[in-house]
């Protein structure tokens, strides 16, 4: 009989399923767009990038 390897059938320990990393962020964006004034500061950033990208 052959020796296999055995492989292991978890995840790396530095990689993680990406709706876990949104579940994990989520609460935290949700406190800077009310600390932060909103979507109002989200929209006028977006704005600028956009106008940054234009050029």
């Amino acid at each position: 009989m052959a020796y296999t390897a055995h492989r292991p059938t978890t995840r790396p320990a530095g990689r993680r399923h990406p709706l876990v990393a949104t579940a994990m962020v989520l609460p935290l964006a949700a406190l800077l767009v009310v600390v932060f004034g909103g979507w109002e500061a989200v929209v006028a950033q977006a704005s600028s990038v956009g106008v940054m990208l234009g050029r």
